[in-house]
């Protein structure tokens, strides 16, 4: 069962696929109402929650910080209490690399390590974190938390960076690069991250937390090159096709994990960046541009204007 808010990132086309299946049903909900929540949880029988719900644009959390606050940690809050009082029997917390804070050295943060966050989007995760957490010491909820890399893939909204860039590009417009674009970050395709799910949901121990990284690292500027050789083949020089934008209030340096405690139940990523860039690039290229109903155009800028107050989150709920 799918749960969703279907907030402005959301488009119901994402479930053309699973959505005749007799095993799959969608409903439409708001995180942040507990009597919803909880009907929910009792009419479908619902035992196993991956939570994946959240506001995640950062350049978004910058200038609406108070929605993420009200839909990452509150929405969490509402959903885990729910969990509790109707005995779920696996609850899985989708969290993020950012909550370790930037780094500068070749340390690999690892689960244990303190966490840092130094934007609201990072912070709101973290503290989403150590709520559901509590639970698992208080009332001993089986919860399992997860730290991952960017993803990137096919279905994605064009707000972050590899779908943008293809949309940019695809619309004649030039790679809009945040400061020198000396950023880098690692990045996982959406398969290996569905697939770490699903090791984590059948192996994964409760009460801990499974970082889901790779060894793909790119900086912003090396990302959008091979975008415009991807896609514009005939362009001797990529920086022809990028341009340089001021940067984010606050922008990490980089984030390094180490996936070594999740590869030990089995998982490993199997999809090179280059495979995946491409698989991405195709889809991008087919679509239609109404995927998401309200259009993509605001999504495209270089610097997106903050989205209103939002009344909930979107979630994933599966019965197993």
């Amino acid at each position: 069962m799918c749960f969703d808010k279907l907030d402005y990132c959301s488009s119901l086309s994402n479930l053309n696929e699973v959505k005749d299946h007799p095993n799959f049903k969608f409903i439409k909900g708001n995180l942040l109402s507990a009597d919803l929540i909880k009907y929910v949880l009792e009419t479908e029988e619902i035992d196993t929650i991956l939570h994946a719900a959240a506001q995640t644009h950062v350049d978004n959390s910058f200038g609406n910080s108070f929605a993420f606050t009200e839909n990452n940690v509150m929405g969490s809050h509402v959903l885990v209490e729910a969990a509790k009082v109707h005995g779920i029997k696996r609850f899985i917390h989708v969290s993020t690399d950012e909550v370790y804070g930037t780094v500068g050295d070749d340390i690999r943060r690892i689960e244990t390590d303190v966490l840092e966050p130094t934007n609201p989007y990072a912070a709101t995760k973290a503290a989403a974190e150590n709520i559901v957490k509590s639970y698992y010491r208080s009332f001993k909820l089986p919860v399992i938390i997860t730290r991952g890399n960017n993803v990137y893939g096919p279905h994605q909204y064009p707000e972050k960076v590899i779908p943008k860039f293809v949309r940019r590009l695809l619309n004649g417009m030039p790679c809009c690069i945040h400061g020198d674009g000396s950023n880098s970050r690692h990045f996982i395709y959406v398969g290996d991250v569905a697939a770490a799910f699903i090791t984590i949901l059948h192996k994964g121990v409760d009460g801990e937390t499974y970082n889901i990284g790779c060894e793909t690292e790119y900086t912003n500027l090396e990302v959008a090159e091979k975008l415009v050789k991807a896609l514009k083949p005939e362009v001797k020089d990529p920086k022809e096709h990028i341009t340089f934008v001021s940067d984010r209030a606050f922008n990490d340096v980089r984030y390094y994990i180490s996936s070594e405690k999740l590869h030990t139940l089995g998982w490993s990523p199997q999809v090179g960046f280059e495979e995946g860039l491409q698989k991405t690039i195709d889809w991008y290229a087919k679509v239609s541009r109404d995927w998401w109903e309200i259009g993509t155009d605001s999504a495209l800028a270089a610097h997106p204007e903050p989205k209103g107050p939002v009344a909930g989150v979107a979630s994933i709920t599966t019965s197993v």
